[in-house]
């Protein structure tokens, strides 16, 4: 249990520097600076050993019995840490930003669950790129590079969209049902490298 609790604790401050990306894309008119400095959030987590839902997926095959508890708990922590950090910043003077988040919001519902899983899934790979590249090479260009690209692309990040919806206030059953379409996307993404990785090792004589 008390493994649980601090992998719950290490996910609630991942959720809120993903949360300091978002309050910094959200604050910059250029969407192009706006997302190179929302990569301050996945920069935070990886140097500071933070569990963050989409950095961790990617290491589930192979893992034993008991990582998908730990990516539920820690997928619970990221969700806790985006809702306590947006409720933060809409009692500060930048609360405005919220009115950009229901934009975002708005136009994530209106879109199709096919559409959701698959920008997630290109999210995914990117993600699963940016924290095992980082974690090989110690570049942080690499996080800069494919958190820059998700973001410009479009593609859907499941964390991020807690503290959009957080911040927006817009949660609903069709809000959280996208959220879950979204994680399963991002997973998918997650897994498929490494997943083709262990095959070919499978493969080897």
């Amino acid at each position: 249990m008390k493994h649980y609790l601090q992998s719950f604790a290490l996910a609630v401050g991942a959720g809120i520097s993903i949360a300091i990306g978002g309050t910094i894309f959200l604050s910059i008119e250029s969407r192009i600076i706006g997302a190179l400095f929302f990569t301050v959030g996945l920069y935070l987590i990886v140097t500071g050993g933070l569990n963050l839902y989409t950095g961790k997926v990617g290491y589930l095959p192979g893992a034993d019995r008991e990582y998908p508890c730990f990516l539920l708990v820690v997928w619970l922590g990221n969700l806790a840490g985006t809702f306590l950090a947006a409720e933060a910043v809409r009692r500060t003077r930048i609360g405005a930003i919220a009115e950009q988040a229901q934009r975002i919001c708005a136009g994530k519902l209106a879109d199709e669950p096919l559409s959701l899983f698959l920008l997630a899934v290109f999210c995914g790979i990117l993600m699963y790129g940016a924290v095992d590249g980082y974690k090989r090479t110690q570049n942080p260009i690499l996080l800069f590079l494919c958190v820059s690209v998700f973001i410009l692309a479009g593609f859907e990040h499941c964390v991020a969209n807690m503290y959009y919806f957080s911040l927006a206030r817009a949660w609903s059953g069709k809000a959280f049902l996208y959220l879950v379409i979204v994680t399963l996307g991002n997973s998918a993404g997650g897994v498929l490298f490494p997943l083709l990785h262990l095959r070919e090792n499978e493969e080897v004589p």
